[in-house]
């Protein structure tokens, strides 16, 4: 069965008789820099001999500073997972939840510790621009909208215009918004500053994409005041700790050193995204989907028929130590997909040669 979610690195490297450090992990999407510096300082000072502060204060007031929020419109989790938890336990109290597909299993999951109900909307698998471009929300019925922006996996961008409308036909809006400072000009589309003006909204950012510190599990929920407190109440005592808490108040203290930070990241997903896009286009039997995040869809496609490409990502993962998303996970998606997350050029160009030598290897053999 194809893993739930990618970044599995130490399971891969195990089943693939290897080092973790041998691998090139593509089915994560991450800002491939190191942190800066003050934060490996912070994470070497923080303290762990006494309980972390329970409401995060320092934390919350470098947020809030970011976002030009109020403090208590602000809330730190456990990495966005957790806060998907408790916006579940929202949406299961208000009616059916509407989950555009294919879209991140995750949402599914938390929506099913709270017995909620769930309704589909079929996404496009076609589309010819990464955006920004109108949600095609169509008139499908459900009481809890659950977006992504940019959209996972396909990298869709909707714009803030098409989403805005939507607060008034949902009793709830949930906004995964964690991918959105990877993309350039993506925050015109956010729909954070909305917060104060519609209590049905819920916008959920990660700081593990953005600086790439997935195993620091740090991400926070934007919403009026009386929701979070209530989530506040339902979690355990110390979601966030202390290194975590260290490590996040480094990088968001400076709100001018944030912006120049997604400034770097952005430009990197613009240069790679569209020397990748480029690359990709050259190869034979796949099709790259145009996105404005930091990973793409490939499809398989042979004499204009849809193929399997799971013979490539398995030759790449055992020949070349290269792993890519396995988009199996994604309800709508099947073996004739995959998602690459961008990486350095050094690492892309190492895919490109890999996929390159593969796909040819490939369609010579279905041609003899």
């Amino acid at each position: 069965m194809p893993e739930a979610h990618g970044g599995n690195v130490q399971a891969a490297a195990h089943r693939l008789g290897c080092r973790p450090g041998q691998l090139l992990d593509a089915s994560a999407s991450l800002a491939p820099f190191p942190l800066p510096w003050t934060a490996h300082v912070s994470q070497l000072a923080a303290p762990l001999n006494a309980y972390p502060d329970r409401r995060l204060v320092g934390l919350r007031g470098c947020i809030s500073a970011v976002h030009r929020l109020p403090q208590d419109c602000v809330l730190p989790g456990n990495g966005a997972a957790e806060l998907f938890t408790w916006a579940a336990r929202d949406a299961a109290a208000v009616g059916h939840s509407l989950l555009p597909q294919p879209g991140f299993a995750d949402y599914e999951r938390a929506l099913e510790c709270w017995g909620a109900s769930t309704v589909s909307l079929r996404l496009p698998l076609h589309w010819t621009v990464p955006g920004p471009a109108p949600f095609p929300g169509g008139t499908c019925q459900g009481d809890v909208l659950w977006l992504t922006n940019p959209h996972n996996p396909t990298g869709q961008l909707w714009s803030r215009a098409s989403l805005e409308p939507l607060l008034r036909r949902y009793a709830l809006v949930i906004c995964d918004e964690a991918f959105l400072p990877l993309v350039p000009n993506g925050e015109e589309q956010s729909l954070i500053d909305l917060v104060s003006l519609h209590s049905n909204l819920v916008v959920i950012r990660s700081l593990t994409k953005l600086y790439g510190i997935a195993g620091l599990r740090l991400g926070y929920a934007v919403a009026q005041p009386e929701r979070l407190q209530r989530w506040a109440r339902w979690r355990d005592p110390w979601p966030v700790n202390a290194v975590a808490a260290a490590v996040g108040q480094a990088l968001l203290r400076q709100p001018k050193r944030y912006q120049a930070w997604l400034q770097r990241v952005q430009c990197w997903t613009a240069l790679e995204g569209g020397w990748l896009q480029q690359q990709l286009a050259a190869l034979p039997g796949i099709t790259p989907m145009p996105s404005a995040a930091n990973y793409l869809l490939i499809r398989g496609d042979r004499n204009g028929e849809p193929s399997s490409l799971q013979p490539l990502r398995e030759a790449l993962e055992t020949r070349h130590r290269i792993l890519l998303r396995d988009c199996r996970s994604f309800e709508g998606l099947d073996e004739t997909w995959l998602r690459i997350g961008y990486q350095s050029r050094r690492g892309n160009q190492r895919i490109i040669r890999a996929m390159r030598q593969e796909l040819s290897s490939i369609n010579n053999s279905a041609s003899n």
